[in-house]
């Protein structure tokens, strides 16, 4: 017999398992759209043109196609029914409005490295607390960390996490920002965080396993996401318009085998398609 069991809280399904199903189940990660799916459906002109309502209100099929209003009024009605209760629910928070603000916190720290101290500073937590809070909203997919690359090196930041979300329309209901991206200020952290779902997406599609990383040196040096992947290092640096970015000395002298690329409006379909 063979079931297929789905549902949003796959943390609560796991632990309520009454056995251990190792060698006898595969599990799946079922994202939002992604842009390869929208451009298989229809084309990559719909897509493409449709790439600003994708930044701005996300892609959860019940979004995808609605209109604005309603696009918005269902995402204010997801974020609170699922975001908030369910979590709460299950994990037994003490303090929902701590939740919502730590999840305000980071939604408006994305492509920014996160201090889980400075973070506790302002809600009154522990560091402790803050990470635990996120490793949970991570096991219910609500946002995903990326780590540092860094291999001893001296001038190398070690230790540090960046945070995205894994729907970019929860992430701007939760700041409640819908503006255009013209009238923006974080278009450039929108897009950044949109490319690197979009490639953790495609990585699935392909059963491509890589580790994921970003780079920082003391001195400023950087590099947005970095795919390490049969001993390559392959870089790639986010522009949300049309411009270039500097090419990263150090890290191509200090990981052999390495490349960066910037990803833009002109190229992107060859990154994420």
């Amino acid at each position: 017999m063979q079931i297929i069991a789905t549902g949003s809280s796959s943390f609560d399904l796991a632990n309520k398992l009454s056995e251990p199903l190792t060698g006898r189940a595969l599990s799946f990660i079922l994202y939002p759209f992604s842009i390869r799916e929208i451009s298989s459906a229809s084309s990559f002109a719909d897509a493409s043109g449709n790439l600003e309502n994708i930044l701005i209100r996300g892609t959860y099929p019940e979004i995808y196609g609605k209109a604005k209003d309603s696009a918005e009024t269902f995402l204010n009605s997801l974020a609170g029914s699922y975001l908030y209760k369910d979590i709460l629910i299950y994990e037994k928070f003490k303090n929902p409005h701590q939740l919502l603000e730590l999840l305000q916190l980071t939604a408006l720290q994305i492509g920014n490295e996160v201090s889980y101290t400075e973070i506790g500073q302002k809600l009154g937590l522990n560091r402790i607390t803050v990470r635990n809070y996120i490793d949970v909203l991570e096991k219910c997919f609500v946002l995903f960390k990326l780590h540092s690359l860094s291999r001893n090196k001296r001038n190398e930041i070690s230790k540090s996490v960046k945070i995205y979300f894994y729907d970019l329309g929860i992430r701007n209901t939760l700041i409640q920002s819908f503006a255009p991206l013209n009238l923006r200020n974080d278009a450039g952290a929108i897009w950044e965080n949109f490319c690197i779902l979009e490639r953790k997406k495609l990585n699935q599609i392909k059963m491509r396993n890589v580790n994921q990383y970003f780079y920082r040196t003391y001195s400023g040096e950087e590099v947005d996401y970095i795919e390490e992947y049969d001993g390559k290092f392959d870089g790639y640096e986010f522009k949300f318009g049309r411009e270039t970015s500097k090419s990263p000395k150090n890290f191509l002298e200090a990981y052999q085998n390495s490349s960066v690329k910037t990803i833009n409006k002109d190229n992107w379909a060859d990154f994420l398609l």
